[in-house]
């Protein structure tokens, strides 16, 4: 799905801080202005809470604000949908968006100064939950766990305890959790060049660099590798040169190398210095697109929608490559992309190669603020919306459209409308993408391959079909890796954003304006002298730390 796969950041802990000290919220200090979770609504109603009985959705009207903590995120229209106006009519629940403006740091700050905080917030998890958690404005979730079973159920206790606060509770409930590989990461390749030229052994990275000059001979106008947006191409490649080694350790997001029990330099690692200067060469001989770190997304889309490139890795190549193989088809049955096992280093076990990863966690969470005049009955909603029921209706719509009824596994009997109408049916799943909070990525992708497996090979997904043969099999799991980052207004915070400086500024020079091999080692040599001018070592001894705490909780 497009949601879990999107990978953002919003860097808003300093603003949140100061929001904070302004608000006068104190740790836990029981002055908050807001209701507890264990006090009576402001209404004066009678909650499901109060009274120890389970909430029962339809039974009364349910209406909470939300508000998604991105500058991207525009929450559509709530009943507009097929899947929501059904949820609405039935369940008796109303959300009501919250928006960003734009600019989600400065409008969250706001809230919390003026002290009216959304009933819900849509964010990422980590350092600036914790910051809320720790002034008191956050509602636990424990006391709700026995009573409403989905979340126990389907994340599991070992993906609950990754979740737990300092404090031992409970306040974030996931999106996209998993406890079984997931994602899309890989490599997109062009069927009908691949093709026409003669489909050669793709497996090595020195099948890749021959095949890249072939197409760069034949197709003057083509790109043979798509970089995507800041080189992301060459932080896949970082994959194929060594094994077990996912792209994320030597990535901007963790900048952390594991490594005999504690956390190493990204600079010093040889798979990270590998691939870029691998990548500096592409570029260098023009196989590597020129534009690759200043283009916009809408760009690369266009380009693969339109087949002008031979080769595109990114770590979520199926989004694009899913539309572009249906457009191209249109127009020629021999036209398309494939996927190809992951590029390997000569030498390497290529069943040990890890293009991308997962995590038990998934994407991002939901936390309910005290500002919730019945927090319970949100939760309420929210674990509904996880379980099998509130999945199928927010994925594939109410009943009687594309699903009729379901199996003894509670999976979705799907119609013959859902492959007739294709259509329709990708219109209404795009519809409610941006109201998937709580996704539930078992349920979701083991009911789509379950029902993928009874058609004939023509009918089935595209994105399914590569799913199932190649990118699920070659993600690695990450959970270990979670929550490493530093509050940003800490000191290792504070090191963490003049690193990541350090980091960009050196991989582009590294990859553009240099001339060898050893010009591009050197760069990097300087960036490990430059990183730990400024505290390098400590923020690696941070995240080891954080690293040992998550082993300690997986045992």
């Amino acid at each position: 799905m497009k949601v879990r796969n999107k990978r953002f950041t919003l860097s808003m802990t300093g603003v949140l801080s100061a929001a904070l000290i302004l608000s006068g919220c104190s740790s836990d200090n029981g002055n908050e202005a807001s209701p507890s979770p264990s006090e009576p609504p402001a209404s004066g109603s009678a909650s499901a809470e109060a009274t120890g009985e389970v909430y029962q959705l339809g039974a009364k009207d349910l209406e909470f604000s939300f508000y998604g903590n991105y500058d991207w995120y525009t929450m559509p229209n709530w009943g507009e949908d097929e899947a929501s106006k059904w949820i609405k009519e039935n369940k008796k629940v109303n959300v009501v968006p919250v928006g960003s403006g734009g600019n989600a740091a400065q409008k969250l700050s706001t809230m919390i100064v003026s002290g009216e905080l959304p009933d819900v917030i849509w964010t990422e998890r980590g350092a600036d939950v914790e910051k809320l958690r720790a002034a008191g404005m956050l509602v636990p979730y424990d006391d709700y766990l026995e009573k409403y079973p989905n979340l126990k159920k389907w994340a599991g206790e070992s993906t609950l305890d990754m979740l737990r606060s300092p404090d031992g509770k409970i306040y974030q409930f996931p999106n996209w959790y998993t406890t079984q590989p997931n994602g899309n990461t890989g490599y997109l390749v062009n069927k009908k060049i691949y093709n026409e030229l003669g489909a050669p052994k793709l497996e090595t990275i020195d099948d890749l660099y021959d095949y890249l000059k072939l197409v760069k001979e034949k197709y003057p106008n083509i790109i043979p590798l798509e970089g995507g947006q800041s080189a992301e191409a060459i932080d896949i490649l970082s994959s194929a040169y060594a094994e077990n080694r996912p792209y994320l350790f030597s990535a901007a997001g963790m900048m952390a190398i594991p490594q005999d029990g504690k956390m190493t330099s990204v600079f010093k690692d040889e798979p990270f210095r590998q691939s870029v200067a691998f990548g500096a060469k592409l570029y260098r001989e023009k196989l590597l697109n020129a534009d690759t770190f200043s283009q916009p997304l809408e760009q690369v889309e266009q380009k693969i929608v339109n087949g002008q490139i031979a080769v595109y890795a990114a770590s979520s190549p199926t989004e694009f490559g899913a539309i572009g193989n249906a457009m191209l088809k249109e127009k020629d049955p021999d036209a398309g992309y494939i996927m190809v096992w992951p590029i390997h280093k000569e030498g390497l076990d290529k069943n040990k190669i890890f293009t991308g990863y997962y995590n038990q966690l998934g994407w991002n969470v939901s936390v309910i603020t005290k500002s919730a005049k019945d927090p319970e009955a949100i939760f309420a909603f929210l674990d509904w919306m996880t379980g099998p029921e509130g999945q199928r209706v927010i994925m594939w719509g109410p009943e009687g459209m594309y699903w009729d009824g379901v199996d003894g596994e509670d999976a979705p009997l799907f119609t013959d409308k859902f492959t007739s109408d294709t259509k329709g049916r990708d219109e209404l799943m795009n519809s409610t993408v941006n109201l998937q909070w709580v996704g539930n990525t078992v349920y979701v992708d083991n009911s789509k391959m379950k029902f993928e497996s009874t058609l004939p090979e023509d009918k089935k997904s595209w994105e399914t079909k590569w799913q199932s043969e190649i990118t699920w099999k070659t993600q690695y799991n990450t959970t270990e890796f979670v929550n490493l980052e530093p509050a940003g207004d800490s000191d290792e915070g504070i090191i963490a954003q003049s690193v990541k400086e350090i980091y960009e500024k050196a991989r582009a020079q590294a990859i553009l304006n240099t001339k060898s091999d050893e010009e591009v080692f050197a760069v990097l040599d300087k960036a490990e002298e430059d990183a730990q001018k400024v505290g390098y070592e400590k923020l690696l001894a941070y995240k080891t730390t954080k690293w040992q705490e998550n082993l300690s909780k997986l045992k």
